[in-house]
């Protein structure tokens, strides 16, 4: 990081930078995030982070103001290797709440030593303080946003019990539970549906983000308007004034919010620094006309990525409304698509082709005993190659649930004739060959060419 620039940033409160990097102020030992309403310090008293758990473990506290707990995290934190941000992801999902660093470091074929080494070349702190830190975070998010008990919050952030929670914050902001929730006390009623702001750094193009998810949402499962995606008491819309997407959650969710919250991050792409994608995708001719026209394009994850592979895998020589009409049929006849269902299924009741229904039962069992896996404990590309050894996977389908499901940046299906009549060639080798300069963003490079074709419809 180059601190005179950052510094510039915070001087301006450019929402561009919240996010990429927190300042701290050595005279109050307070560290804010870049948009923080607070008069800018002087530069001679203030040092910058790339992420928080750096910042608390340099002995700084999380402001109470700018509230650095709703920063937009990044897609893959400054300098980081693939390794480390596979870690980040399991740290995400709980990895660490109930697990060590070297079960965490086996999952991804390390020694818990090398695994710690690199978190501290590339994070600047160990695995250990930054799950400690994630959790204390997401706790004060829910102690200022919510109405929740506090017992629950402590469960729903990932600590082990309520007293370990109260330490942590603590020992975190100097104040207890109680203190800081009178910062900005919650106005729903007990027991009502949790409502809470997700923050992204902008731009944001909602309105293709829903163009793409409304023809491809699976009947019985998931909708989506002209403004609000809806899923399983899940309710999302966006608010563009504060940089966010508001997520209404039903209280049935609430034990599992840590993990809805992380699932919406990840489908919603709001880690993603859409100014940097863009910059680079746009020095390419085939390119920067749709870019200058879809100013913060996302690329659409999944809420469920066996879900989101069978739906491919349907999806395969039919129309997008005829695959939607397959999911649909698939959810009312099995439920929501799970592998040990899915296994032995007779696939044919829906009207599936033979062999689809067979790519279907295989990937089920693969995904079964372990050998297809969407934990981030296997790379992207290793996967995509174990994909296309099971029958009826091709390198379109595999690309596309990278994408998707893995959040691969760099999958790209190549032989997709959309693709190809949005970049003007005729060939998959020939578009590869173009689509090089495009690397690491090949995925949302894709995502560019098939809005324009639907702009062109």
């Amino acid at each position: 990081m180059d601190a005179d620039v950052c510094y510039r940033a915070v001087q301006a409160r450019d929402a561009r930078f919240d996010g990429l990097f927190f300042i701290a102020v050595r005279t109050t030992r307070i560290f804010c995030r870049p948009v923080c309403p607070a008069r800018t310090p002087l530069r001679r008293n203030v040092e910058f982070f790339s992420n928080a758990p750096a910042a608390q473990a340099a002995g700084y506290r999380p402001c109470l103001r700018c509230r650095p707990e709703v920063s937009p995290d990044l897609p893959v934190w400054a300098g980081t290797s693939t390794t480390v941000n596979r870690a980040l992801r399991l740290i995400d999902e709980g990895a660490l709440d109930d697990g060590s660093v070297a079960r965490l470091a086996e999952r991804l074929g390390l020694t818990d030593r090398h695994l710690r080494r690199l978190f501290l070349e590339h994070v600047g702190v160990s695995p250990v303080v930054v799950a400690q830190t994630r959790r204390t975070l997401f706790a004060k998010k829910l102690i200022t946003e919510t109405n929740l008990a506090f017992a629950d919050i402590a469960f729903a952030a990932g600590f082990a019990s309520l007293r370990r929670f109260n330490e942590a914050i603590r020992d975190t902001y100097q104040r207890n539970p109680k203190e800081l929730r009178r910062f900005a006390p919650p106005e729903a009623d007990a027991g009502s549906a949790v409502e809470l702001k997700l923050n992204y750094r902008p731009p944001y193009d909602w309105d293709a983000f829903l163009n793409f998810i409304r023809p491809r949402a699976i009947p019985g499962l998931e909708s989506a308007d002209q403004q609000i995606y809806r899923r399983n008491g899940v309710r999302v819309r966006h608010s563009p004034r504060e940089n966010c997407l508001v997520a209404r959650i039903e209280p049935a969710g609430v034990n599992r919010l840590r993990s809805l919250v992380e699932r919406m991050r990840f489908f919603f792409d709001l880690r993603a620094n859409t100014r940097e994608i863009a910059a680079h995708l746009g020095k390419s001719p085939v390119m920067k006309p749709v870019i200058k026209r879809h100013p913060g394009l996302r690329l659409p994850g999944c809420w469920d990525a066996f879900e989101l592979a069978v739906r491919a895998i349907l999806g395969q020589q039919v129309t997008v409304k005829g695959a939607s009409t397959l999911a649909g049929r698939l959810v009312e006849r099995f439920g929501p698509p799970k592998a040990e269902v899915l296994a032995d299924a007779d696939l044919a009741s829906i009207g599936l082709p033979k062999a689809r229904a067979e790519s279907i039962r295989a990937f089920a069992r693969a995904v079964s005993d372990g050998r297809i896996r969407f934990d981030a404990s296997v790379a992207a590309p290793d996967m995509i190659g174990r994909m296309q050894e099971l029958p009826g996977i091709g390198a379109w389908t595999a690309n596309y649930i990278a994408m998707r499901a893995l959040g691969d940046p760099d999958a790209f299906p190549a032989s997709d004739l959309g693709l190809l009549k949005a970049a003007g060639v005729s060939s998959a080798r020939r578009l590869e060959e173009i689509a090089q300069a495009w690397r690491p963003w090949r995925s949302y490079a894709a995502l560019y060419l098939w809005e324009s074709l639907r702009r062109k419809e």
